[in-house]
């Protein structure tokens, strides 16, 4: 498709940014190749969440590695990182910090939490109460945490990495769908080969792996950054995202017989995770433009988990992805 808004040049000049900044991110994903065996899919995901400035929710059993993702994709980045291990007596304080006496001075300081840092692994999410849950939710949206009243900024950039096990349910807490709605994708791990298990044997048994290093900067970051928000998305290509999430909350008016298994659809969060997905999947691909195919390809992660289903459904085994696939295969492609 040829975009039909920006002169030739721009889209030039666009293309040559997006080149460089996909030539900054390719030793980042063959330094995490070094500590993670196979989750191909699962990286690239993730980098295009760091390109789009969005928060990710990994979603895998115990043992397949979203710790060790978080971290290596951390110690590959030039930025200050801290990982908060949920449990069921955290307090919203641990996480963003609070005001401490000082007696010998006779005053408060602010002890800044852990939130304070550019990377933040919230590891087990769904081990602590709503309340601690929800004590991410304006870090997560407005950057900014407030503290007994104090409301300070947080660094930029600022990403949210959490992981949650969908299989226990002891001691766990669902996530309020205001919070899951905050991140950009939801993604989820698979059981690795039995070629990539092989691998994983070699590397962690034989002897001590090697250590990704730090191979792209915080200015740099903000440059890629920038520079995906700038990738031009033709007002077609923008309409396309706007059907498919349409799509979800009124089914039958694009022949989709889904009213049964859908309780709520999509929200306008899930339009913007779309465009902003496919301009930093358009950037990574060296292009200055996105296509329709960019919103097809970050669909599922964008929208599986803002489409809310039916008691029905669920009792059925209907799965969010399933309905992505449906609505993806009738809103018609520009």
């Amino acid at each position: 498709m040829i975009p039909l808004e920006i002169t030739e040049s721009k889209i030039e000049d666009l293309a040559r940014e997006a080149k460089t900044c996909r030539a900054m991110l390719l030793p980042v994903k063959v330094e995490m190749q070094k500590a993670i065996v196979g989750q191909d899919r699962t990286v690239s995901d993730l980098l295009l969440a760091l390109v789009a400035g969005g928060n990710v929710l990994l979603e895998g059993v115990p043992g397949l590695a979203k710790t060790l993702i978080v971290r290596t994709l951390a110690s590959c980045i030039d930025c200050s990182f801290a990982r908060i291990q949920f449990t069921p007596d955290l307090l919203p304080s641990d996480i963003t910090g609070t005001t401490v006496y000082n007696q010998r001075e006779g005053s408060f300081s602010l002890v800044k939490g852990p939130v304070f840092h550019n990377i933040i692994l919230a590891d087990e999410i769904n081990r602590a109460p709503p309340k601690v849950q929800s004590a991410l939710l304006e870090a997560m949206q407005e950057q900014q945490v407030t503290i007994q009243g104090e409301t300070l900024r947080l660094p930029d950039p600022f990403f949210v990495l959490a992981t949650q096990n969908p299989i226990e349910s002891e001691g766990t807490y669902p996530l309020p769908e205001a919070q899951v709605d905050r991140f950009l994708f939801k993604l989820g791990i698979a059981y690795p080969t039995v070629a990539d298990e092989v691998e994983i044997l070699d590397r962690y048994t034989a002897g001590v792996p090697a250590s990704p290093e730090c191979v792209l900067s915080a200015a740099d970051l903000a440059r890629i950054q920038a520079a995906a928000r700038a990738v031009h998305a033709d007002a077609a290509v923008r309409e396309y995202a706007a059907r498919i999430v349409d799509a979800t909350r009124r089914p039958a008016d694009y022949g989709l017989d889904l009213a049964a298994s859908i309780a709520w659809g999509a929200s306008p969060r899930a339009t913007l995770s779309l465009v902003l997905g496919a301009k930093a999947r358009a950037l990574v691909a060296g292009r200055g433009y996105i296509v329709p195919d960019d919103i097809k390809k970050v669909a599922h992660n964008a929208l599986r988990h803002r489409i809310l289903l039916t008691y029905a459904a669920d009792a059925a085994g209907v799965s969010t992805d399933g309905i992505v696939d449906a609505v993806l295969g009738s809103v018609e492609v520009p």
